[in-house]
């Protein structure tokens, strides 16, 4: 009996870790091929490759990000081949199954939850050419009718066989995301999330999950992400995992976690900041919301002032860059709260803000009582709310333009001087900032076309130009710095019109090549002929003095000269620069 398990991945660099559970369990009774795509794949691609697999059985694994496109496969599949089985299982399909049942007529067999055992025992039951209908943890139809058979009883994770270690895996390692989980479950009760609804955290032989992150590394995994729900619930199996890595793993290794700041112990923090190299660790936080009723509601228990220490502590220990997450959406919250809530979670500077809006999942306690808030939302996933009793469309649609701009010009980290200097010293609030920004840019029809690098940069300036803001100058100088320093490689037509002239530009070059103390030791030791100079620097000024700002943050008027070399070994800029003073006099 052939099987083939599949599902569409959101993007080629995913993974799907369900699949390589289901065949790890499955074998060595049966040898399951896997065959992922992404969402994006056309679907007779996919369809054409599927079959030419000659499956029996086939198995999808659904989400939200892939349940649509999906349906179009199973259904043309069927249509090929009436005989097929087809088997699904995944967070989308487990709820509701009389929904999924009476909506795909494809489906012959729903898994219902942890799917490992279930998908095995299925298996066996198919290829013996039996009913199924004894099968624990499935929904079926039967006469016309559907059936849901009871639950199934958790797997001891303990007993799990490796899904890391297939052959067709290892050449891929390097080039795509890696997900790892060392636990099951959630302790937590939030009413917007489909963990909540597990109750218990089951964990994984913690000396045999190091091995197999050994083996990971060992054979070119870069990013490795740990999709545990809250990775640090147990203090000491959170320490002993993070010494584990400190000490073990390989030069480019990255892990990324999803942690609740709030009951992260200092003394932890503390080790890490003391011990860990930078970069080596990525932290998920979901905050969701500032909003102390609102958070209540959904039963989500939060400290804020613990979360905020966790927080400030890994800011300030500079190793660890954090991602923050915020739900647009939850109960009783509106666009004015919401607003505070965003400025609020702001104030840490998170390497990366992520604003998400609710998604009424099915079996999530918010989605059960949306009636009590007036929730409408989208029939099909990803079940995106469309307003509420606080929250109307037009409120939605303006925090879909903040987010829009937030993601271009803060979170993509194009602009660091830029944005930080606008959202602390020229607009009231942050929020401000991106929703007056955000929302011009969507007037101006900005969000229906591509953009290059150069475009940001442009249609930041007409934005900020044509309010009038009077910090205009300061701000030219910071995107310029900020425009220098996001290349690797000397850029072709700066954004700006007013360059300097080639003959003036050659004489600054000229002298500088004759006396490289005038831009510090540093450049002196490059030792750059007249002829790399032309080849590989730009020359501009500055409104400020640039040494003091990096030094204290803090804009003080005095003219700046700024050389930048693009060194094409290494790809990467280099910065020098100079007070002018009477250096431009000199020249001219």
């Amino acid at each position: 009996m052939k099987t083939v398990i599949s599902t569409l991945n959101a993007k080629y660099i995913h993974t799907c870790l369900a699949l390589r559970y289901l065949k790890a369990y499955a074998a060595p009774d049966f040898d399951v091929e896997m065959a992922e795509y992404t969402i994006n794949d056309p679907v007779m691609n996919i369809v054409t490759d599927l079959y030419s697999k000659k499956p029996d059985v086939i198995g999808f694994s659904c989400y939200i990000w892939n349940i649509e496109e999906t349906i179009p496969v199973m259904s043309m599949l069927k249509k090929i081949n009436p005989d097929l089985k087809i088997i699904v299982g995944g967070p989308e399909v487990t709820y509701d199954v009389y929904h999924w049942l009476d909506r795909i007529p494809e489906i012959d067999f729903i898994a219902m939850g942890e799917g490992e055992a279930t998908f095995k025992e299925l298996l066996s039951e198919i290829e013996r050419g039996k009913n199924c209908e004894n099968v624990n943890g499935i929904a079926y139809r039967k006469d016309g009718q559907n059936h849901i058979n009871p639950a199934r009883a958790k797997l001891n994770l303990k007993e799990v066989p490796s899904p890391f270690r297939f052959e067709e895996d290892l050449p891929q390692l390097s080039k795509r995301v890696t997900y790892v989980e060392t636990s099951r479950g959630c302790p937590y009760s939030c009413q917007f999330c489909l963990s909540s609804i597990e109750v218990g955290v089951r964990y994984f032989d913690a000396e045999l999950m190091k091995k197999e992150i050994m083996f990971l590394m060992e054979h070119g995994a870069k990013t490795i992400k740990f999709v545990d729900r809250t990775f640090n619930i147990k203090r000491d199996y959170a320490m002993d995992m993070f010494d584990f890595l400190i000490k073990s793993h390989l030069p480019g290794t990255v892990f990324q976690f999803e942690i609740t700041a709030d009951i992260m112990r200092p003394e932890v923090l503390e080790f890490l900041n003391e011990n860990a190299p930078a970069g080596l660790f990525r932290f998920e936080i979901g905050i969701q919301s500032t909003n102390d009723a609102t958070n209540e509601l959904v039963m989500r228990r939060q400290n804020y002032k613990k979360l905020a220490r966790t927080i400030t502590m890994v800011k300030e220990g500079g190793k660890i860059d954090q991602h923050l997450d915020l739900i647009a959406g939850l109960p009783e919250e509106d666009y004015t709260s919401f607003k505070q809530t965003f400025n609020d979670v702001f104030e840490f500077r998170p390497e990366e803000l992520q604003l998400g809006f609710l998604k009424m999942l099915r079996g999530t306690g918010v989605r059960l009582r949306a009636e009590k808030h007036d929730y409408i939302y989208m029939d099909n996933s990803p079940y995106e709310i469309l307003g509420n009793n606080v929250l109307s469309f037009d409120d939605i649609t303006r925090i879909k333009q903040v987010e829009d701009v937030l993601e271009k010009y803060w979170n993509d980290h194009r602009m660091d001087h830029t944005s930080e200097f606008l959202v602390s010293s020229v607009f009231e609030t942050p929020f401000d900032f991106f929703q007056d920004f955000g929302t011009y840019w969507d007037n101006q029809g900005w969000s229906r076309i591509g953009h290059q690098l150069e475009d940001l940069f442009k249609r930041l300036a007409e934005f900020l130009q044509e309010r009038k803001t009077v910090e205009w100058p300061v701000i030219e100088g910071l995107m310029k710095l900020d425009y220098f320093m996001s290349h690797k490689h000397k850029p072709r037509k700066p954004w700006w019109d007013d360059r300097l002239e080639k003959s003036v530009r050659s004489e600054y070059l000229q002298r500088f090549t004759e006396d490289p103390a005038l831009l510090r030791e540093g450049f002196r030791s490059l030792q750059l002929t007249e002829r790399d100079l032309h080849k590989h620097t730009l020359i501009e000024f500055l409104p400020f003095d640039l040494e003091y700002y990096f030094k204290t943050k803090e804009i003080k008027e005095s003219e700046t000269l700024i050389l930048v070399y693009y060194n094409p070994k290494e790809a990467k800029p280099y910065l020098f620069s100079t007070p002018v003073r009477d250096l431009k006099q000199q020249v001219n």
